[in-house]
């Protein structure tokens, strides 16, 4: 069994056997793109440590309290520590109140578990705090971190972990897994896939929320429209996305995919695009908008993710993003910058 995931089989396959070995580690950092599973996978470990009547070493039953408390993330030996949202920050205080229930010993499980999600966003402070305890780990705890990467993290956190990196799910395991699990049909798993670039958390998402199927459609629509628009009409879109700061985010995840797509076909590149349901307008533009224009769009939003996340201006961000965007007309035969 794959402890009900869809792929990442030699992640578990080597889990279950520091389970059943009782070699498992007391600290683990498991890494990958947002919705990728790292969260599920860590959930399932906790399971499979501290299920007491295994269907075999390793093999969480399925059906015991423990196990259903662990899923709803109301046991009383979980700690799930997060900054309060999404790009925000992980603080120290949060990480001293986990070391006091750290210091406890467990209640009601053989070990104390911690998921530390996207410890990426941990401050200074909150990393050095958690140092101290990786270094000398109570002996009933076992501590799970995830991030996207490595790189943002101190290298003393990252030596002290045994280190599992994730990687997207291929697209013939995610669509039969889409089948499977969620009797999503042929077409719609195929198309979610490419969506999701092989993440079954966001596959899932998309398949759960059609709001957001809509919502990306949308957005694909608007980029459309601003490619022929007017300055002051890509302007009046800046002024309607300022009044919804929560989705500008998703928003430019979209745009980013749709021009990687059109730099895809503008390189004449075989590797399939994520956008599958809008290949035929994404062939139109790779017909009028050359390579150059392609790659540094995808440079630009790629540049406005980062400005943002340094708090640059949302606003003139996005109208400089505006003033970047090629100018393309359906009726004509060339593009101009």
């Amino acid at each position: 069994m794959n402890w009900n995931l869809i792929g990442h089989e030699w992640a578990v396959q080597m889990l279950k056997q520091h389970v059943a070995q009782g070699t498992h580690r007391q600290a683990y950092l498991f890494t990958g793109p947002e919705s990728v599973g790292r969260s599920t996978i860590a959930l399932r470990f906790a399971q499979a440590i501290n299920c007491p009547q295994p269907i075999e070493l390793g093999e969480p039953c399925l059906e015991c309290p423990t196990y259903s408390q662990l899923e709803r993330y109301v046991h009383p030996d979980l700690a799930i520590i997060e900054a309060d949202h999404r790009g925000g920050q992980l603080k120290v205080d949060q990480i001293r109140a986990l070391q006091h229930g750290l210091a406890l010993a467990p209640y009601d499980a053989q070990y104390r578990i911690a998921i530390l999600q996207r410890f990426e966003e941990a401050n200074r402070q909150a990393a050095n705090a958690l140092l101290k305890t990786l270094e000398e780990p109570p002996r009933q705890v076992v501590i799970i971190l995830t991030a996207v990467s490595t790189d943002r993290l101190l290298p003393t956190i990252v030596s002290r972990c045994e280190v599992i990196r994730l990687r997207p799910v291929p697209a013939a395991v995610l669509i039969q897994g889409l089948s499977n699990k969620w009797q999503v049909d042929g077409d719609e798993a195929e198309l979610l896939t490419h969506l999701s670039g092989g993440r079954p958390g966001y596959a899932f998402r998309l398949f759960q929320y059609p709001e957001e199927m809509s919502n990306r459609k949308s957005w694909l629509e608007d980029q459309l429209n601003l490619i022929s628009s007017s300055r002051v009409n890509r302007f009046e879109y800046v002024e309607s996305m300022a009044k919804n700061p929560q989705s500008v985010s998703e928003i430019l995840k979209v745009w980013l995919s749709f021009w990687r797509d059109i730099m895809l076909r503008t390189s004449n590149s075989n590797s399939q695009i994520t956008n599958i349901d809008y290949q035929e307008k994404i062939n139109e533009l790779a017909q009028r908008i050359n390579y150059e224009q392609a790659y540094r769009m995808v440079v630009k939003l790629e540049q406005v993710f980062d400005n943002l996340a340094r708090n640059a201006n949302p606003r003139l961000t996005l109208e400089v993003l505006m003033l970047d965007l090629p100018k393309y007309h359906p009726q004509s035969q060339t593009s101009r910058e």
